[in-house]
């Protein structure tokens, strides 16, 4: 991990850059109005959340954490932005909801946080930033009480060999994991404002599926399910149609591919 520190840095900037460009273009407005912002795939696969505790890795400005908490659970979220959280904690106080933020790189998260959890969560988008998968999954392990259970929701790998650029659907990336990270030059849009031109460069790591669920297999995990979903929350790929409920997908007659997975695993 020491080794791509520059790159684990550099993105740190990238987040802090971002957070207060969500601060002002992210709807979290129905969490003010006393609403939440999870998506039907994710509170029906999680279940009930009433008075459990969960923590939330890798929770960028809150608005999935804050969301968790209206529903019920004592949250804990980690980033290792900390603009990041200054701005979740705004959103919790306008809120009048309950939560503790950490700043904190998932691997040092040990050092700050002892307590166990019923829910271990992350949220998509966000297995491209780990340059260590196996490392990420014990901390997984590490934060889960008995019975407890892990959940997360993904953009899918297979996705990601497809080129970001291209109106059809043109395979341009690898998909299998190499050690070093790809270099992405600042100013492309992002990803949930169009108007705005990113000003840092990223580096990021691409993972399989095959990476994913035995990084968790060999962290003693046993999985309880994997579902794969055609559907995902932002318009990945140009050619892509808005399809209700805040998801897009492939246009019809290319609509059978996996854009997202989701799983569970104790």
């Amino acid at each position: 991990m020491k080794r791509f520190f520059r790159a684990e840095n550099g993105n740190r900037v990238y987040w802090d850059e971002l957070a207060v460009v969500h601060a002002e273009s992210a709807d979290y407005e129905e969490l003010i109005k006393g609403g939440h912002v999870m998506d039907r795939i994710q509170t029906g696969e999680v279940g009930e959340v009433q008075n459990r505790s969960l923590l939330h890795l890798q929770c960028h400005i809150g608005t999935d954490t804050l969301s968790w908490a209206r529903l019920g659970a004592e949250v804990t979220g980690v980033d290792f932005s900390p603009v990041s959280l200054q701005v979740a904690e705004t959103i919790a106080r306008k809120a009048g909801l309950n939560a503790k933020f950490i700043e904190s790189s998932i691997y040092d998260l040990p050092n700050k946080l002892k307590e166990s959890f019923d829910i271990v969560y992350t949220s998509i988008g966000v297995l491209c930033w780990l340059s260590d998968l196996k490392a990420w999954a014990g901390i997984i392990r590490r934060y889960l009480k008995p019975g407890g259970f892990f959940y997360m929701m993904e953009s899918h790998p297979f996705l990601c060999v497809f080129d970001d650029e291209s109106d059809g659907l043109t395979v341009r990336y690898p998909y299998f994991h190499r050690e070093a990270p790809y270099e992405w030059a600042a100013g492309y849009e992002d990803y949930s404002n169009s108007d705005y031109k990113v000003k840092s460069p990223t580096w990021e790591w691409q993972w399989s599926m095959g990476d994913i669920l035995n990084a968790l297999i060999e962290n003693g995990l046993e999985i309880n399910f994997l579902h794969e979903h055609a559907v995902i929350p932002w318009k990945a790929l140009p050619c892509m149609i808005e399809c209700g409920d805040g998801f897009w997908k492939l246009p019809e007659g290319i609509d059978n591919l996996p854009l997202m997975f989701s799983l569970r695993a104790y």
